[in-house]
């Protein structure tokens, strides 16, 4: 009898941690869904945004640029001067910060304090996922970790499902001011659900050097590679997906809200099947996830001729573009397993480096008028994708080396 009780007992605390496990997962999906819908939200007001502060389409892109060279540039500094605070004050600290970058960017007055307001708010982006990240990894058992990534990932893909078109409906009919209101009052929700459900956990490490080591291992220069150009190729073409919409498909600009969330339901399900799939088997998944997403974009240069093509097309786009994310960060996290803040951190702040590098391509290729400008775009990206490939080939033969060695 007391056997059983006691057999009850734990498999009651067994549920209730569980339970605990997952509200805390999904309170850092509700940060990424903030997060996220800043990074995005620009892409669906580009011409809005353009028009309002007076500057051209390439310019205002180049928003998108700032934003992504703030986290990437910004990421591993925060990281490492806050190495020592305990993560969920870290998370307070970050959300709060990207809470008045938000707040910034709707009063700002001109071009230049739009851009240091984004710069600010990307702050907070790498170190935000990074954390979030290692949290969500620790959380479940091994064998479920890229799994736990890809939910807490599902918060920039719900972004772009429900977000990004929400703002840029919001944004276009009374202004791209107010959809950066909206992103502040859904930050201070997000910092709401962090205060209550994420546990308090201490810091990552206790020792900076044991962090920095990581940067000296040829494994991560590589992982760190595989990302920037893996990823890179999404934005050399989504960065522009509005114009691109418009110009050269023909769909009304009130239509594009509802085909970025067609593209949203795509990176949901790839974001989710992408963690299944890096948990099975990691390198092969992500080759032939980023062979897919090299292909669909090729032909997107050609399917952007067609309206029903293009959204068959966007659709598929959105399934690539994030069925790599989970693997790529799982990745990360086995290359530095000792450090593991940094190394997730440093790896967020590649993708947006891929995606700061992927938006001024598109823009060169628009400004220089290279074989058609805009409509040169998508398989301009689908080269840097493919670099991306060769990398990934570099990544795995050199894990298999030194399994060997």
């Amino acid at each position: 009898m007391i056997t059983e009780q006691m057999a009850h007992h734990s498999e009651q605390a067994a549920q209730s941690s569980r339970k605990g496990s997952t509200l805390a997962i999904y309170a850092l999906t509700l940060g990424a869904f903030a997060i996220g819908m800043t990074e995005f939200i620009i892409m669906g007001l580009l011409p809005e945004v353009a028009a309002s502060l007076k500057v051209s389409i390439p310019m205002a892109g180049f928003l998108i640029t700032g934003y992504a060279l703030g986290v990437a540039i910004g990421a591993p500094f925060i990281t490492v001067a806050t190495h020592k605070m305990p993560r969920k004050a870290l998370l307070l600290f970050l959300m709060i910060l990207f809470i008045a970058g938000n707040a910034l960017a709707a009063i700002a007055p001109n071009y230049t304090v739009l851009m240091l307001a984004r710069i600010l708010a990307a702050l907070t982006h790498g170190s935000f996922f990074g954390v979030g990240s290692v949290i969500a990894a620790e959380l479940v058992p091994k064998e479920k970790r890229a799994g736990a990534i890809a939910i807490m990932f599902t918060g920039l893909t719900l972004a772009n499902i429900l977000g990004v078109p929400f703002g840029t409906y919001l944004g276009q009919a009374y202004g791209w001011r107010s959809t950066f209101w909206a992103i502040t009052l859904i930050g201070i929700i997000a910092l709401i659900g962090i205060v209550i459900l994420v546990p308090k956990v201490a810091s990552a490490v206790s020792s900076l050097q044991k962090e920095l080591g990581v940067l000296k291992r040829p494994a991560v220069h590589i992982a760190l590679l595989m990302t920037v150009f893996g990823f890179g190729g999404v934005f050399t073409a989504f960065t522009y997906i509005s114009p691109i919409l418009v110009d050269i498909t023909g769909f009304s600009p009130g239509s594009v809200s509802y085909i970025l969330v067609l593209f949203g339901v795509g990176i949901t399900i790839g974001n989710i099947y992408g963690g299944k799939l890096a948990d099975r088997s990691l390198f092969p998944s992500l080759l032939g996830i980023l062979a897919l997403l090299a292909i669909i974009l090729a032909v997107f240069s050609f399917t952007d001729q067609h309206k029903l093509l293009t959204l068959i097309t966007v659709f598929v786009l959105g399934v690539a573009a994030f069925g790599t994310v989970p693997g790529l960060q799982l990745h990360m996290l086995n290359t530095a397993k000792e450090a593991p803040t940094l190394a997730s951190t440093l790896n967020i702040a590649a993708f947006n480096l891929g995606n700061a590098l992927g938006a001024y391509i598109g823009g060169i290729v628009i400004d220089a008028g290279f074989a058609g400008g805009l409509s040169a775009v998508p398989w301009v990206a689908s080269l840097v994708t493919v670099i991306g490939i060769l990398f990934t080939i570099w990544g795995a033969q050199y894990q298999k080396l030194r399994k060997g060695s």
